[in-house]
Parts: structure tokens; sequence; C-alpha cells
């Protein structure tokens, strides 16, 4: 479902061109058409329809600040392109501290966007077929799901797959808003279906009250600004020049939203659409709920039964739906950004096989799901929640820049230069300004609706990852080596210790290594559970003449771990320096199930023995015969693919090969089949082809390099692998050669000798080959 996984080296194969970034980074702020209008609507209508008439105004206000954010952040990404975006701007200029504020704000954001933008295109879709109003919660949690495995097969797979809806709805409402003007100038007009009702329960507003009513509206439609940072955090996955092109694509963003915005607004209050409650509405039929103002929009252009009023709200469903994905490109990006730093577990900074941060991801569709869930997917209620996180973002970043070009200044002294930074720092300045005082009437107008929720979560957000960073802190400083630290320091004794249940093929095994590694002393150890089965396993170790000590633990409450610890515990306090090595054999099976019936006790065991001081736990696998034949069968299909290439004229395409050895083939194999199937060099032999003593021309992939010094002469070691086997290559008196890396791909010209049953090849001829990511 996820797809095959990916090289290291194809992360260069992922990145975006601008026409794909725009709908993967901007789709959250385009999507804001289909709700910024109504939202200013909803609060105004609180005050009667009189108060209408303040919507353009709010609208205008709204369209010049996010012109001001988008030319802000313009000049984010080009300072700093990394892709830390508004936490690396005020971690490096404001501070740790404050860094770390705006990235949990960051993150309460990225969560509530995925929340907010499927449950409104989910209301969207079913403002266009009321049956399945009953149905949302469940709805949104499956698109949540759909999305999410969109983003865990990679970035680029699912921007393709966006592209579509997001191009579609900038084209539908471009082609709304055409047709809407033209009806209004040939004297036509708009005429929505909600023109007569009339708004009832309304509080008259006047002085303070009414200022305050106003500010209200001019927040909630400030969400036409959410997901304009996102491009600025995904600066990374774009193609070079990385910076212009998200500059470029913010500048889009800018034009597009805005004008789509102003053009809603537009029709909204030519065609008198009237938004409220269905409870505040005078004149909407019984049990009927009133559809959005982009709905209606549509319905007053095209017509109600029109096949573009039904495509409209389908594109517009699909991209509010797909809004989420802003949220799903830029949450795991910090997310590994912040885990890099310390910050949040480090396995948030690990690609999965898809090369997408897949823990981030499957992270976010957690925490959306659950807010989705608590709040029945209701957009009215998770939008009070909104914009908190997103100006609190806005302002420390650009009150970061304002300082960046502010230390800038004093190290510059090329006129033009300094120039082209004045008016940067202006631009900053003007956005630090104008976004804390929308954060203010944000803060004071939305609080008491639900915002006190947000200003609570990023509060523990900031404390939990504090807390996380002096915990990673603190084992680093328990771990670190002191100066005069460089010997290793070796145990004076090694007791090993085998554990043994009944004389069986595994435990020889594990007797077996153990007596490998030349322990100080070795004995076997056993529980008394039952006197049968100790006499039993008594008799049959003289029987056999196993030439190991055996020791039988008494268990008096019949149990297996306790007795296990307090003898380890003995051993351990008659001599203190000593170090005790506890073997314990382990069967490896082929089936999940399997292992439900085995291996409990050894777990249990190795888990409580990990915690005793100067204790060393061994597992000793054996494979039984499930697992055998599991690895057998896996075997046959890697070679099977990792032959086909050098057995065919023309070699079968990596994408043909059938889903199921995709899904059995560990990640080797998958690698061997991929080398296999690659065109090789002209001349070049397959490794386990190649004859011994003659000249040979080797291609594949470095997979160990290391240094291994002989006789006082050092030698560079790599082993050379091709998917059909592995030579070492042997430089000799080189400590290091540039290139020389693993994962690099090479080719390589010499002679093939065997030395101690080891192929090998000493100072070859080699050539760097290219990686995709190059």
């Amino acid at each position: 479902m996820v797809g095959r996984p990916m090289r290291s080296e194809m992360l260069g194969e992922t990145l975006l061109p601008k026409k794909i970034a725009l709908p993967v980074f901007a789709s959250d702020a385009l999507s804001s058409v289909a709700y910024a209008t109504e939202e200013i609507l909803l609060v105004l209508s609180a005050g009667g329809l009189a108060l209408l008439h303040f919507t353009w105004w709010i609208a205008l206000a709204v369209g010049l600040l996010m012109l001001v954010v988008v030319a802000s952040y313009r000049q984010n990404v080009h300072a700093y392109p990394s892709g830390g975006g508004d936490y690396e701007v005020a971690t490096t200029n404001l501070g740790s501290k404050v860094g770390l504020t705006v990235a949990s704000a960051l993150m309460v954001d990225y969560i509530l966007t995925v929340a907010v933008s499927v449950s409104s295109g989910v209301a969207n879709l079913a403002s266009a077929f009321p049956a399945l109003n009953d149905h949302v919660v469940l709805i949104a949690v499956a698109v949540i799901a759909v999305i999410t495995l969109l983003n865990l097969r990679g970035v680029r797979e699912s921007g393709t797959a966006f592209a579509v809806p997001t191009y579609c709805f900038v084209a539908a409402v471009g082609i709304m808003i055409v047709t809407g003007l033209i009806r209004i100038v040939f004297g036509s007009g708009l005429h929505a279906e909600s023109e007569h009702y009339q708004i009832v329960n309304t509080t008259h507003y006047n002085g303070m009250l009414l200022i305050f009513l106003l500010l209200r509206a001019f927040a909630s439609g400030c969400t036409a600004l959410t997901g304009v940072e996102a491009i600025s955090n995904g600066v990374p996955a774009f193609k070079p020049p990385k910076s212009k092109n998200a500059a470029t694509t913010l500048a889009l963003l800018g034009a597009i939203a805005v004008a789509m915005f102003a053009g809603v607004t537009a029709l909204a209050l030519a065609g008198h659409v009237h938004a409220a409650d269905a409870a505040n509405l005078s004149g909407l039929p019984a049990g009927q709920e009133p559809r959005t103002v982009i709905a209606q929009v549509a319905r007053s252009v095209f017509g109600g039964n029109s096949p573009m009023f039904f495509l409209l709200q389908v594109v517009t469903a699909l991209i509010l739906v797909l809004a989420a994905n802003t949220a799903f490109n830029g949450f795991p990006v910090l997310g590994s950004i912040l885990a890099r730093d310390g910050y949040l577990p480090r396995q948030l900074h690990t690609r999965g096989d898809r090369l997408a941060f897949s823990n981030g991801i499957i992270l976010l569709a957690g925490f959306a799901t659950l807010l989705v869930v608590a709040f029945h997917a209701s957009p009215t209620r998770l939008i009070q929640l909104y914009i908190v996180g997103v100006f609190v973002s806005f302002v420390c970043s650009q009150t970061g820049m304002i300082r960046h070009w502010n230390r800038l200044l004093k190290d510059t002294a090329d006129v033009a230069e300094r120039r082209r930074m004045m008016r940067s720092r202006v631009i900053n300045a003007v956005g630090a300004g104008v976004t804390a005082a929308v954060l203010v009437i944000v803060l004071v107008t939305k609080f008491a609706k639900g915002a006190w929720i947000v200003v609570l979560a990023m509060p523990i957000i900031w404390l939990v990852m504090r807390g996380i960073n002096r915990h990673y802190a603190a084992v680093a400083r328990e771990l670190a080596l002191m100066e005069d630290e460089t010997r290793v320091s070796l145990p004076a004794n090694n007791h090993a210790v085998v554990l043994v249940s009944k004389l069986h093929l595994p435990t020889l095994r594990a007797l077996g290594y153990a007596s490998a590694t030349r322990p100080t002393r070795l004995e076997a150890v056993t529980v008394h559970l039952e006197d049968a089965e100790v006499e039993a396993l008594k008799a049959e170790w003289v029987r056999r003449n196993i030439p190991v000590p055996l020791t039988v633990i008494d268990s008096p409450y019949r149990e297996i771990t306790r007795p296990i610890i307090e003898y380890v515990k003995r051993l351990r306090s008659e001599n203190p320096d000593d170090v005790v090595t506890v073997y314990i054999p382990q069967y490896v099976l082929g089936h999940w199930w399997e292992q439900v019936l085995h291996n409990q006790s050894a777990l249990r065991l190795k888990s409580r023995l990990l915690f005793q001081r100067r204790v060393v736990v061994a597992a000793v696998p054996y494979q039984l015969q499930s697992a055998t034949a599991r690895i057998e069968r896996a075997k046959a299909q890697a070679q099977a693919a990792a032959f086909r290439g050098s057995t065919m004229t023309k070699p079968k395409p990596p994408r043909q090969r059938t889903r199921l050895q995709n899904l059995t083939l560990e990640n080797s194999e998958l690698e061997a089949a991929t080398l296999s199937e690659e065109v090789t060099p002209s001349g070049a032999t397959p490794i386990v082809d190649c004859p011994d003593r003659e000249q040979v021309c080797l291609a594949g992939t470095l997979r160990t390099v290391r240094l291994r010094p002989r006789a006082g002469v050092p030698v560079l070691e790599a082993d050379l692998w091709d998917g059909t086997g592995s030579v070492t290559v042997s430089w000799l008196g080189r400590r290091e050669i540039p290139g020389i890396v693993p994962g690099r791909r090479i080719v390589v010209r010499g002679r093939v000798t065997t030395t101690g049953g080891k192929r090998a090849v000493f100072n070859p001829i080699y050539e760097l080959r290219p990686s995709a990511g190059d």
C-alpha cells in the first residue's frame, strides 16, 4: 500500500517543481476562499442585515494583510532556505525559548489545519448531497486515512495526486467569478437562495460593542491567511534554485488567493447571501441546513441543477480536504528539525521507506483524527481554535527577521546591498506590526469561543519539548567520554551462564556459542519447577556427556524469572569486578501467531536482566522450520529478480515486478533486484560469475568501508556488492579516498584473487558513478 522502498540517493527525485509545489504547499491558503467570506458574514449577521455593508471593508483589510504577509515571507525564504521556517528564524534571532514557542504554535496549527480542512470539505460535500449529514465524522476520519496513506507513499506522488483537484478548484472558482461579474455587468443580476431569509435573534451593536464585533469579524476573516507560512517551512522540498522557486510560488499564492477571495466576497454581496445558523434564519425550510456561502454563490451564478454547480461543490470539497496536505508536508519537516535539535523524539527525524518522514505523518494523522472525533467534524466549532497559532508564528518570525537584518547591516558596507537589506527590514517590520495587532484582536475576540484551548495547549507542548531536550542533554552528559578516557576498560573475568529448559538443539547451539567466546567460567543453569523434568534433564546431560557443569536453581514459588535474577545477583556480589554474560536460547519463527506461543519467558527475563549492572544478555537464535521456509522463499524471489537482468536481453523494468515480490522481499533483496535491473557498463561482469585470477570489470555499490592496518601499513577496504554477490576491494597504503563511502556506486577494473576463502581485488582502477541525488 505504501509502495516499494526507495534508496536514500533517490531523495533528489522527490523534489518538487513549482507547478507541483503550488498545490502541495498552497492548497491550505487557496482553500480558505471557501470559508473565509462565510466566517465574516456569520459574525456580522449577529448584528443584523444592516451591518453586512461592512463586509467589503473587512475583506479589503484581510486582502491587504495577506499581501503584507506574503511579501514578508518572501524575505524569509531567501534568508533561511533550510526549511526551518518560522522556527529557525525565531530560534536563530530570538533564542531557543521563543523558537520553541513558535514550534508549539505551528504544531497546534498544523493539527488544526487537518481537522478544519477535512471537516469543512465534508461539510461542503454534505451541502450538495444532504444524505451524508449523518455520517460526516466517519467520512472525515476515512479521508484523513487516505491522505495519510498518500503522504506515506512520498511527497512527490502525493503532490501529483493533489495537483489536479487544486487546479480544477482554481479554474472553477475563476469561471464562477467571471461568469457572475458578466451577469452583473449586463444587468441580469444574482439572487442567492437566502436573499429573502430574515436574520432573527440579533443584537443591536453600537459604540465599543460595534467595534468589537467588527474586529471579531476581521479576526474570523483572517482564516484566509492560514497556510501562507507552509512554503517557508517546505523550501527543501523545492527543486533548485530552492529559494527563488519558493519565493515565486509564494507570490503566485498571494495573487491567486487575494483575487479569489475578493471575487467570492463580491459575488456574495451582489447576490445578497445571508449567512447564519439555521436557528437564526427565518424563512429557511424546516429541517433544512443552510448551504455554505460558496455553494449559494455557485447556485446563484450557474443555477441549482447546473453541472457546474455540482462540479464546483465537488472540487471545493476536494480542495478543502486536500488543504490538509499542506499540514502533512509541513508538520513532518518541522518535527524532523525539532527532533534533530533534541526537542522531540529522534524517531521523527528518520525517513521511512519512501523517503517521507513517516513517523511525523502518522503522529499528525492521529492527533487530527482525535480532534475530528471530539468536535464531531464541526467546522464552526473547530474554526474557533484556528489561527491563534498561525499569528503567534507570524509575529515571532517577522520580529526575528528584523533582528536578522539589523545584524547583517552592521557587517555590510556595500551601499546597494545595504539598501536591499533595509528595504527587506521595512517589509518585515510592517509585517511584524500588523500581525501583532491581529494576534491581539484574535485573542481578545476568540478566547471565550474556544481559543483558550490553544492558549492552554501551546505551553503544555512547550514544556514537553523542554523536558525531552533536558532528558537528551542529561543522557549525553552521562554517556560522554572524559578527556583522559581513551582505552576500553576490560572486565577482570567473564562468567558465562547458559539458560537451559531442556536439552535440545537450541541448547547445544547456545552452549557452543558461549564456549566460542572463551569465558573465564561457563555453566548451564536450569530452574527446578518439576522433579521429573529436572531428573530427566540431569540424566540426559550425563548420558550425552555434555562438558559443561549444570546448575539447578530452586524455585519454591514455581517462578522462572525471579530465581535466575537472584542467582545472577549472587554471582555479581561474589565477584564485583566480573561481568556475567547470560545466553538465552530463542526460537525464530515464521508466523506472528507462533511468536505468541513461544519466547514469552525469555522476553520477560531479558527485560529484567537488562536493569542489572555488569550483566550482558545475549539471545542465541535458532531458526525453526517455519522461519527457514520464509527465508528460503524470500531468497528464491530475490534471486529470480536479481538474475532477471543478466539472463534476459531486455530486463523487466522494476515497476513491473509483481506486488507479491515487493511485499516479501527485504530491503537488501529489493536493492539487489534494482541493481541487477540497471543497465551496467559495457563489459561489466556479475560478481557471482567473475573468474579467479583474471582481469574483470565489476560494477555495484559499496556496502561497507573500513580502515584495516596490516603490518603497520594502512589498508582501505570496501565491500563491493552488485546484487549477485560481493567482493572486497582493497587499496594498499591508503587511509582514505575521496568518494569511497558507503552507498557510493562504483565501477572497478582489476584482477580477482581468492585469499582465505574470500575474493578480493587489490589496488584496482576505479570510476565513481553519480547517484540519483547528485
